[in-house]
């Protein structure tokens, strides 16, 4: 259902709104911006995952870290399908929602504070 309202919210507003006022320099601003925080994110998730089990001496995942990405709930869902493909009693479906709901919350912030820096 996330999918499907998705799609007929990008054609909404695909279909009304004009190439003049959605293709500014704003709009390629606000975009760029978020590649960064995106980037950011996803390795920050990934260092931090790799500190965290090695501090734990290995009872932490490190693939946890991977989830911190985000794209919800995909970044979880490949983190849960990698881990079955290696152990299948790996189940970190539910622990990498966390870190995956975490990443979005994240990447809001980085967006806003690079948005802040480059007014």
């Amino acid at each position: 259902l996330m999918y499907v309202i998705t799609i007929f919210i990008g054609l909404t507003v695909g279909a009304t709104t004009n190439a003049e006022a959605f293709l500014n320099l704003a709009t390629i601003k606000i975009i760029v911006l978020g590649l960064f925080a995106f980037s950011f994110g996803t390795a920050g998730g990934v260092l931090f995952g790799k500190v965290m089990c090695k501090l734990s001496k290995g009872t932490i995942n490190p693939m946890i870290g991977a989830a911190g990405v985000s794209a919800v709930p995909m970044a979880a869902r490949v983190v849960q399908k990698v881990g079955q493909e290696e152990n299948p009693s790996n189940f970190l479906l539910m622990h990498a929602m966390g870190p995956n709901v975490a990443g979005v919350i994240g990447s809001a912030v980085a967006a806003g504070v690079l948005l802040a820096m480059f007014k």
